[in-house]
């Protein structure tokens, strides 16, 4: 099953509709992303929590790291850059993290508030080599910039 981003992004706004808690938010959205389509094994969000560090937030899989420098890693370098990070092979990524030793490609996307202060990154793992294209990362960064604008 591939993710229809039309019905997807219209789900999410009419369950988020007047929401302004990031967390009730990142919830909200990690589920519905998750099983909207069969690529995507691990779904979820890594929250700044301090200068240089992400720490899990929201998901939907199995366990994922608990904190992250933002030097280390896939969900490192979308905070650290601030741009989104599309793997199409975890293992040639320089000092990627394995959570998961099943994750074959990332997508790590950049999450803004409204006022463009970085609130953390959504994650989403495959198992299947470049299971992920540009237009999965301006689908999904479209619905996050709509679904954060209200947050302060």
């Amino acid at each position: 099953m591939r993710v229809d981003y039309s019905t997807l992004s219209r789900t999410i706004h009419a369950l988020t509709e007047g929401e302004t808690d990031p967390v009730a938010l990142m919830a909200t959205i990690a589920c519905e992303v998750h099983h909207a389509d069969d690529r995507f094994d691990w779904t979820g969000f890594y929250r700044v929590t301090g200068p240089g560090v992400l720490k899990i937030g929201p998901y939907q899989g199995g366990h994922g790291c608990l904190v992250i420098a933002f030097d280390r890693g896939v969900c490192g370098a979308a905070a650290r850059t601030g741009e989104i990070q599309l793997v199409d092979d975890v293992d040639a990524f320089p000092g990627h993290i394995a959570c998961a030793t099943s994750t074959r490609s990332e997508l790590v996307l950049p999450v803004w508030d409204g006022a463009g202060k970085l609130l953390g990154v959504f994650d989403i793992d495959s198992n299947q080599p470049a299971a992920f294209d540009a237009r999965d990362a301006e689908q999904l960064a479209d619905i996050l910039r709509s679904s954060f604008a209200s947050v302060k």
